[in-house]
């Protein structure tokens, strides 16, 4: 029997890459799946190019249900992630950025995994491609297994991979809390009670490199993984520099 999958997209000023993320989805060979997107403060076109291409599904009789949310007030991915978390009917909750895509076989292959080894927690390798959406031939790899300590020197898991499963982990384990790098900060606080992660080393996403994205600042980035360290984790001052050189020697392989 097949379970359903939450999709959850949260949306800010993606008005040129939304219509490829949602037709991602609806490319997908697993075919029970429902949409959710939480529109994180956009001004821009997004939220009327979601809502044409849920009136046009809904011309079409389609099966899947595509649902546009608020992610209310306050403004950021943990709180957009985590209102659509809240609304997610499915067994599965999958994440979807708005400016990446999934291979159509993503779900199928992901859920397939997911069951063979009664996992609660696992992601998949991903491909990297320009801001058009054209492969650059850069695949990431990842680890079949992996737990908290390892997760420390290793953040290769890509958001728009991961899949939970409800059945097996609560979702309050998944909040993403709100902090600079929510979704690492999630992972590492679900992998801290000893659920691991399990890796598909398939590239079955493709990670749009965008200049307009926060992860394109490298600074940006260093910094938000040393204050993880430090003020999330609490590591020491050795730990945390110690962590850190295995973090930049993977993110420096992760994009060479």
């Amino acid at each position: 029997m097949k379970a359903m999958v939450s999709v959850v997209i949260p949306v800010h000023n993606a008005e040129k890459f939304i219509s490829d993320c949602m037709m991602s989805v609806v490319a997908q060979e697993y075919t029970d799946w429902e949409m959710i997107l939480v529109n994180d403060h956009s001004d821009d076109n997004s939220k009327r190019i979601i809502e044409d291409f849920i009136a046009l599904r809904r011309e079409k009789n389609a099966a899947q249900e595509i649902r546009l949310l608020d992610s209310g007030d306050k403004k950021g991915a943990a709180c957009a992630r985590n209102t659509g978390i809240d609304a997610a009917k499915g067994r599965y909750i999958a994440f979807l950025d708005a400016d990446d895509m999934w291979e159509p076989e993503k779900l199928r292959e992901q859920i397939l995994f997911q069951e063979k080894i009664g996992a609660e927690f696992t992601f998949t390798g991903y491909e990297f491609s320009d801001e058009s959406g054209v492969s650059i031939e850069k695949i990431v790899r990842v680890p079949f297994h992996m737990q908290y300590r390892s997760a420390l020197k290793n953040t290769t898991i890509f958001t728009s991979t991961v899949m939970f499963d409800t059945e097996k982990l609560s979702k309050e384990l998944m909040y993403m809390p709100d902090v600079p790098s929510e979704d690492t900060a999630c992972w590492w606080k679900i992998m801290k009670t000893g659920i691991p992660a399990w890796g598909l080393n398939r590239p079955l996403t493709i990670y749009r490199r965008s200049g307009g994205t926060l992860s394109s600042n490298k600074l940006t980035a260093i910094k938000r993984i040393w204050n993880l360290y430090r003020n999330v984790e609490h590591l020491s001052l050795i730990r945390s520099a110690w962590c850190f050189v295995f973090y930049a020697f993977h993110a420096v392989m992760r994009r060479i």
